[in-house]
Parts: C-alpha cells; structure tokens; sequence
C-alpha cells in the first residue's frame, strides 16, 4: 500500500534521525515527528505545528546528551549538587537549544525546506510559567552555567500548571490570569513514570517499641518527575532541571461515592494534589493559603530528597545497607532562599526514622549536605510560619526543629557565654507572641547549614554586619559572598545577534561567549570611530525591534531616535517605580511650561516600565495604575509627546526582555540603598551596552566599579545613611524639595484622571506610622534622581560620548558572568568538580 503523505510529509519525506548535523536530515527528523509523533491532525501543518515538531527534532539531540551524561555521572559518581528553588524563570528554549548545541544554521536551512523561518517559529514558543522575578532567573542562569562548566549538578523544582499570572491592563489597570503555557503541552519535558515518590502531609507521630519514632497517618500523594534537559554551551554535558508534579492514584478515587452522586468528595484527593502545583506563591492572606504554601514547599523538598538518596544507593550498590558517612561525599544541597528550608528537618527524619541512622550523625550528615543564599534583607520576605500550622502539617518535622533549636540554645549558653544575651533573636522557635508562635526560617537556615551567603558585596557585608551578626561571632567562617552573574549566551549571544556578531569581529573571536572576561579587550576600541559607527547601526536595529514590540503589545507609537530609559522588574515599593514615575510626572510639567522654542532643545525621551505586582499588594498595583493613566495623558497630548512618551510594558517575561535589554540605552535600578540584595537585570543591561542610572546598592554597587564611575549615573542616599534618614523623619526633620511637592500636586490636581491615587500619595507623606512616613526614602532621593537626570540628558546630546560610555559598559561586564558566580560556589562552597562527558 503506497504512503499516505499529508502535512509536513508533503514537503520533506519523514525520516527518523535523532542525532541530525545536516539540515536534509534534520528536515526529514521534524517531518518525521509531524507524522509520527503527532499531536495534530495529519493535514496541519501551520507556524504552531512545525513549531512543536521542530522543538521535538531538537529534544531528540538533548535526550541524547542527556543520556550520556547520566550514564557517565552513574559510572564516575562523582560529587554533585542539587539546586533547590521554588521558582525558574526559563524563558523560551529553542533559540538556546540550537545555540548552545552549535546547530542554529542548520536548523534555520531545515525549517525553510517548509517554508518558515526559525526566528518566526521560536515566536510561537510559550515562555515556561515556572517563575516570577530576579530569583527565578538566577536560577535558570545558573542552570546553563552548570551545563556549560561540565558540572555535575541538576536544578529542582514544582511543575505549576498555571504559574504566577499572565498580566492584562485595562482603564482599571493590572488584571491577573492564569498562565496558559501547559494548556496544549510542553515539547521539552519528558516525564519519568518510574521515578514517583510518596510525599505524606497531617498525620501523627509513633514512638515505636525500640524508641525510634514514625510519622504515619495522614494523606498522602505521590510525587512524579518531569524532566527538562538543560544543555552546556559547546559541550556534549546536558544536565536536569527535575520539575515535580503531585498526583493521586486510582485507589484514591472512590468509586461507591461517585456512583452515589457525591462526585467531589469521591476525587477529595486528585483535587488537593491538583492544587498544589496549580499556582506559584498563591495568595497567603488566609489559613488555606498558608498551609497550601507550606505543602508546595514541603512537597519540593520531600520529592527532591528522597530522589537524590535513590540516586546515591543506586550509584553504589553497596551504599544501600549503609556508608552514609559518604552521603555529604557525592551530595550537596544548595537552597535558594528560604523557601526550601524544610529540606533540613526532610532529611534529617529520612536519615534517622527511615534510614535508622542517630541524631548526632544525622545531624552530621545534614549540616555538611546543605548550604543557604540569602537573597533579602526584607523582614516580609525572612519567612516566618506559624508552628502551629507546622505542627498540624509536618507533626514530626516540628519535634525535629523544636530539637534543633534546643541543641543551638545548649551550645551557645555551653560554648559561648558572652551570646547568651542574644538567644531570642538568634533562635529558630519565636514564641515571644504567644498568641502566634513562628518558626524563623532564615535563623534554621544558619543554624543548620555549613555555608551562607549574600549575593552582592554589599548585601553579604550587611548579612554579616546587622542582619545575621550575632552568628558571625560563633560561626566566623561560614558566611560567604557569591555575587551574582547572568548567562552570556541568552543575554548577549543570542537575544542581540547585531551586537554580538560587533563584539565578536572586534575580539577576533567568539570565545567571550564562554570566556566573559575577554570582552575587556573592547576597551582598547572605546574611541574608535568606525566601531562608535557600527555599534551605533546595532543599538538602532535593536531599538527598531523594541518599538514593534510596544506598538504591537500597546498601540502606542515611540520613536527609535528618542532616548529609550527602561525599568523593568517585579514592581516593589522599594525598587521605586514610583520615584521613576514621579520624575517623569515631573518632566512632563517642565516640558508643558516650556515655549516651542525651549522644547526644541530638549532630549526626546521613551520611558518604559514594565513588571509585574504581586495580586494582593495594593500599593504596587496602584503603582502600575499610575503609569498608564500617567502614559495615557502624556502620550496623547501634542503640544508634549515629540519630547515624551510614557509606556507601561504588559505582561513583562524572558521573552520580553530579550527584546528591551538590547535596546535600551538608560536602564534605572534605583532601589533604595541597602534593600536590593543584588539584581541580575542591571547585569543584562550594562552587558548590552546600556548605561545605568541607580543608587549604590546591590550588585551596582560592583558594576560601576568595573564599568568606570563616569559611564554610571549615581545619585540618592548611601546603605549606612538610611537608618539615620528615616530616624530624621520620624523626628521631623525632613525638608522636601519642591519640585517633589509639585510632581504629586499635578497628580492629586485630577492631571491623569479621577482615581483616587491618594492612598499611594500617602504613604509618602507624614513622619510615621504604618504606611506613611515614606519608608523608601522617595521623597529624600528625588532631588538628586533630577539632577541624574539632567546629567543623563546632557551626556546624550553628546553622541560620541554616550556611545564610548555604551561600549565601556559592555567591556566592563565580564566579571558578571553566571560562569563565573558558579565556578566559586563549585570551588569554595559545593566542593565538585567538572566531569565532561568523554
């Protein structure tokens, strides 16, 4: 019977070769997957289908790899590190799959053999809802560094169906909905059905006859892996992120209170398995939602552990009746954050209640397994949960951290006398409200793990000086910094392909893409004229693509000529879109009170904001309010939008930034000082030849260091000065400029509509109490934000200028490497070592 051709199979004959080089073969490989791995009907073969189809020739290259490198880990056994974290902000992968397995050429050849380009088909790619800000990225930045380093390592993390929301804005401004990435399927996870794990929550504890104890009791779900394959960058090493989801079996399922009409409570428990890889961070405002957040993080530490001790028995065949002294030996546990804080009391009640070890080498075991970043100094973000919640949840993790907590109390009053003064805010268990006692997180964190760190010099110098000092003085060594870093490959490799290709023609290589800290040598090129020219050709290409994004996302028309100053990050009052707003506000004043001929002189400028606000934080959805109502006023206002625009970005993701980062040419991360632990977005900006305006913290702190002081705009207070500032306020002694008191004026004057925006207003004015007394410091920094401002303007009139400050940003940026931030955690806090596949 002669073959039915239809769809793809029309174009390229189907033919099944997974390891494809040449673009024939790889042609035949996604005809192959159209017809016979299909998830459409036959004759369809639009931009969607060859987009799946496509996405599944390239899997076939990273199953491969993957493969290879689990074999070769399993026979070498090495040491290796698993990273947990309740978020990754993976962003598309196509690009960066052919990218970093060297085979885009041949791709975009084999996707033409149907008539596409790959550029349109990697548009189609639904970004992966599996996290929401700076630490999510770090994570997935990190993930590649591990690949492309040949390290041993793999990520984990929860499969949330919906994720944290897809941002809409209307007239009544930010509108949150669930996110759509799973709705047909995810071409790069493969799911594992022989890699499930029991995870029990409620329950109780039994103490046995011989005095060991039990958890029992309860309900329990399993724990399936879906794995995504992460490859290095020219490497044949593919590492895991591990994504687990929660599921109820069968026997779960009652079949008599179905047939009896009673169709919920038959599925009570598919429905609460459901529910906890539903949504990243639901909302807490309520029990339920506390308890579902403690189950999410339960449920990722669980799973997580009992795999890695699957995989150290497996390893060596022998291990399974013992030599857990080994354990710290070939495991490492790195938590970001403190969401995965339950992985220590985890896998101290596996390795005594399950594993029959004693406390001492339990605790030995678990306090050389894990380390802890801290990526804040909020006290909001310091989780703190209820015990009695953890007690109801996690009955015998709470005896474990209430014995923790007991042994640290005995050793400080036994071995350091003089910090017994200290005991009640060094503590794990915080009973000093009896009415909610809480168990501190970050303080089980240092209590229990062999290393800590901050994440920028300056956020480990404050981590070391106030907040975790008393710990300093038991633990001297233990507390590290790891700066931050970014991956080269998505940030500049592949997201800005003019200037890359620039970057490499002047280097005479293309090594920087590995090897950041090349790029110094454009140093030498910072003057030169027909580089200025080429560079400036790139930043306008990029700039041209920006301005098609917001026409096509907003309708508003900006001006590639125009001076594009972008903001784009989780929206926070102590990030301070608000001062940004306030200071476009400001402008937009100055610029209507000016003659036609004085607005001739003017530098145009775009500003664009972009970020999402938490569902239930008021303050910050008011923020995004303001913006577009601020946008709508200004941008339809003639006698001013020559000279301004203003453009809220909706929906802000990866796939968005890969778009604004690379034309960008101002970027503002004006945190107040001391509060943004590091930033990465600042990194991404400078790397691609943006200048940054922003205070002195965080990584900035380090980027102006190595960009040079005169291509940074500085202003506003310094970290030490801020506690005295806030001191002064609350005594009345702070004075406010007056162009302040008029950018808030022209807003309560009704200028931008009639939302009552006096609650934000608020929280700026008054000395003291909740909410008001302007806490971030806006108020005090905006006068010198201006005159930063003025500056910035001055400097892009000067074309020639602006361009040396670009290029010297760009060739100051090795240093921001995620390769780089990863060879020191492997070095000096995991203690692993490259293992290449041969």
């Amino acid at each position: 019977m002669p073959e039915v051709k239809c769809g793809a199979a029309e174009k390229v004959k189907p033919s099944a070769s997974p390891g494809a080089e040449k673009a024939s073969d790889i042609a035949g490989n996604i005809s192959y997957h159209a017809q016979y791995t299909p998830h459409f009907s036959p004759l369809a073969f639009g931009p969607e289908e060859a987009f799946y189809a496509t996405a599944e020739s390239v899997r076939d290259h990273l199953i491969q790899r993957w493969n290879e490198t689990y074999v070769h880990f399993h026979k070498t056994d090495p040491k290796q590190t698993y990273y947990l974290s309740m978020e990754y902000l993976q962003g598309r992968a196509l690009t960066n799959a052919v990218g970093n397995l060297g085979i885009t050429g041949a791709y975009a050849d084999a996707v033409k053999k149907f008539g596409y380009e790959l550029e349109a088909l990697a548009g189609k790619e639904k970004d992966a809802a599996l996290g929401n800000g700076g630490l999510g990225r770090l994570a997935s930045c990190f993930l590649d560094s591990m690949a492309t380093l040949n390290l041993p390592a793999w990520g984990y993390g929860l499969r949330y169906r919906y994720g944290l929301f897809k941002q809409h804005i209307s007239k009544e401004g930010q509108q949150e909905f669930a996110e759509d990435w799973l709705d047909k399927f995810s071409p790069w996870e493969i799911v594992r059905h022989d890699v499930v794990f029991p995870v029990r929550f409620f329950g109780h504890v039994e103490i046995l006859p011989n005095g060991s104890r039990k958890w029992v009791g309860g309900e329990v779900l399993n724990a399936l892996a879906y794995d995504v394959p992460i490859p290095g960058y020219k490497t044949k090493n593919a590492i895991s992120l591990r994504l687990w989801e929660a599921k109820a079996t069968a026997e779960d399922f009652n079949l008599f209170q179905f047939n009896d009409g009673q169709y919920e409570s038959a599925a009570q428990l598919h429905a609460r398995a459901q529910q906890i890889c539903a949504v990243l961070y639901p909302g807490d405002a309520t029990e339920e939602g506390k308890l579902l957040r403690l189950k999410q993080q339960f449920f990722l530490c669980s799973a997580s552990l009992q795999d890695m001790i699957a995989r150290f028995k497996e390893r060596k065949p022998d291990r399974a009746s013992g030599k857990w002294s080994e354990f710290p030996t070939k495991v490492a546990v790195q938590l970001n954050d403190t969401h995965p804080t339950l992985a220590i009391p985890e896998l101290m009640r596996l390795l005594m209640d399950v594993e029959g070890l004693g406390w001492d080498e339990a605790w030995d075991i678990t306090y050389r397994t894990v380390s802890y970043t801290n990526h804040t100094v909020l006290p909001e973000a310091l989780e703190k949960w209820s015990q009695i919640v953890m007690r109801k949840l996690l009955p015998r993790h709470m005896e474990i951290i209430e014995e923790i907590d007991k042994r640290f109390r005995e050793l400080v009053i036994s071995s350091h006398k003089a910090m017994e003064g200290k005991i009640d805010s060094m503590k794990v268990l915080d009973s000093s409200n009896p009415e909610k006692p809480v168990v501190r997180m970050a303080n089980l964190c240092v209590v229990s793990s062999h290393a800590v760190n901050g994440v920028a010099e300056l956020h480990s110098n404050i981590l070391k000086q106030e907040l975790f000092a008393d710990y300093v003085s038991i633990w001297p060594s233990k507390f590290q910094n790891k700066t931050n870093g970014i991956t080269p490959r998505r940030w500049l490799r592949f997201c800005n392909p003019e200037l890359s290709e620039i970057v490499t023609k002047w280097l005479k290589s293309d090594q920087w893409t590995s090897n950041l800290d090349l790029l110094t040598g454009l140093r030498k090129f910072a003057d030169d004229e027909k580089l200025h020219a080429e560079w400036a050709a790139a930043k306008l290409a990029s700039k041209k693509r920006l301005a098609k994004h917001v026409l096509d996302v907003t309708g508003v028309t900006i001006d590639p000529n125009s001076l594009f100053d972008i903001q784009i990050k989780r929206i926070h009052e102590y990030k301070r879109q608000l001062l940004n707003i306030l200071g476009a506000v400001y402008r937009y004043k100055k610029l209507k009170e000016m003659s036609a001929e004085e607005k001739q002189k003017v530098t145009p400028r775009t500003v664009m904001i972009g970020g999402k606000a938490f569902a239930t934080y008021t303050n910050a959805k008011r923020i995004v309010k303001l913006v577009n109502d601020v946008g709508a006023v200004v941008n339809n206002d003639p006698d001013v939008n020559k000279y301004l625009k203003v453009v809220f970005i909706p929906n802000y993701n990866v796939s968005v930034a890969e778009v604004l980062i690379p034309g960008s040419e101002l970027s503002q991360h004006i945190s107040t000082a001391g509060m943004e632990a590091s930033g990465t977005s600042n990194m991404k900006f400078s790397l691609n030849g943006c200048v940054i305006i922003g205070t002195l913290d965080g990584a900035n702190v380090e980027i102006r260091e190595e960009v040079g002081e005169d291509n940074f705009f500085l202003f506003g207070a310094k970290a030490d000065q801020i506690a005295g500032l806030r001191k002064d306020r609350e005594n009345g002694l702070f004075k406010p400029d007056p162009r302040f008191e008029e950018a808030k004026q022209l807003i309560r004057s009704g200028a931008f509509g009639s939302y009552d925006y006096e609650p934000l207003l608020d929280s700026l004015e008054g000395n003291s109490g909740f909410g008001r007394g302007d806490y971030f410091l806006v108020g005090y920094d905006f006068p010198s934000y201006i005159d930063a401002q003025t500056r910035v303007d001055e400097a892009y009139e000067d074309k020639k200028k602006w361009i040396k400050m670009s290029i010297l940003n760009t060739a100051g940026s090795g240093k921001f490497s995620s390769d780089r931030t990863i060879a020191q955690y492997a070095k000096e806090i995991w203690d692993i070592k490259a293992t290449p596949v041969p």
